[in-house]
């Protein structure tokens, strides 16, 4: 399990007088070590782990009727895994991208007019550069863990209402990842 993460205190508060939810139509990427993961604390917490997760080009959890994320409680407002929840659900509402042409990963930052968290993050550098550091690492493993198909499915969904806030090097593996033939 992850441990708190300073800094990240009040981002509940924020998250939960949002009107849109991160929590539908996400699809957060699962690598098969974090689906164990999650799996294992279900099952500490007595929840039953059957059919919980979609199989495609890569694993997600399932959704609801109205296309929430089956671990996101609508009363509560809460994410019933939010100790091991996936990498992109921690780094959110920072995402990524993949520049293959200049070898760089791309981090970006959702606009306020779509998460009121990001609006929150951009306005205070210092808990913005803190999430940042925090969000590389999930991601970074993420992406190192994900075999080449999901990496490249995931590279496709469009991230619409984001800005560039800083780029770093990828490792020559994960680029190795991306140029192999599905």
């Amino acid at each position: 399990m992850r441990a708190k993460n300073e800094g990240q205190s009040n981002f509940f508060d924020v998250c939960s007088q949002c009107r849109n939810s991160c929590c539908r139509n996400a699809r957060p990427p699962l690598t098969l070590k974090r689906k164990k993961i999650v799996e294992r604390y279900l099952e500490k917490q007595k929840i039953p782990v059957e059919n919980l997760f979609v199989h495609t080009a890569y694993i997600f959890p399932k959704e609801d009727a109205e296309g929430y994320c089956i671990f996101y409680n609508k009363k509560t407002k809460k994410c019933l895994i939010h100790h091991v929840k996936p990498e992109t659900c921690v780094s959110g509402p920072i995402t990524f991208d993949i520049n293959t042409q200049n070898q760089k990963i791309e981090w970006h930052l959702k606009k306020q007019k779509i998460c009121s968290l990001a609006g929150m993050l951009y306005k205070n550098k210092e808990i913005l550069e803190k999430h940042l550091k925090l969000a590389k690492k999930e991601i970074f493993r993420l992406v190192r863990e994900l075999d080449s198909e999901a990496l490249k499915t995931i590279l496709k969904i469009e991230e619409p209402e984001t800005f560039k806030i800083g780029e770093d090097d990828v490792d020559k593996n994960i680029l190795g990842k991306l140029s192999k033939k599905i």
